[in-house]
């Protein structure tokens, strides 16, 4: 079992320091597809290894059952590290939020916006926060205090946007 336990504690390092530092591996196992023999999958696939070896033996498995068991949890959670790295680095979805994308959202004004001027406003895309130049929408020509909610309409530039107060209840 401490045969196990080390292999598991070493695979355990090994990712660690490939998710601090990077792919120690990068450039040397090129010819080979993908990103199956990075460093993050080894180190996953020794940590799995060792502990679900050392899992079935702590069980009272023989080691012609435990050595398999612990190869198939490498295998797999080797697949998964694998998988997930893949997904990471293909994610196109981290590119930062446009002006464009905050039309139809709600905003806070930060300065206030006069009726024929520009103030600013605080708007929330996808968990990014933006600050952008606004002026009012030509229906709604009333001066906008700060703190007030308004309603983004249109872009005006990829630093400005038209505004309109939200409705309130009556009541």
């Amino acid at each position: 079992m401490t045969t196990y336990l080390i292999i598991g504690v070493l695979g355990l390092l090994l990712l660690l320091v490939s998710l601090v530092v990077g792919d120690l591996l990068d450039g040397a196992l090129d010819a080979l597809a993908g990103d199956t023999f990075s460093s993050a999958v080894i180190g996953a696939f020794l940590s799995a290894l060792g502990f679900g070896g050392a899992l079935a033996e702590g069980l009272g498995a023989p080691l012609l059952v435990s050595a398999p068991a612990g190869v198939a949890a490498g295998v797999g959670f080797g697949w998964f590290a694998a998988w997930l790295t893949r997904l990471l680095r293909d994610d196109t979805s981290g590119t930062s939020p446009r002006t464009d994308d905050t039309v139809g959202r709600e905003a806070v004004v930060l300065t206030a916006i006069p009726a024929d001027g520009y103030g600013t406003v605080k708007v929330l895309v996808g968990g990014h926060e933006l600050r952008l130049n606004a002026r009012l929408d030509t229906d709604h020509p009333i001066p906008v205090e700060p703190g007030t909610r308004v309603h983004v309409t249109s872009t005006v530039s990829p630093t400005a946007v038209t505004v309109a107060p939200t409705w309130r209840e009556l009541g």
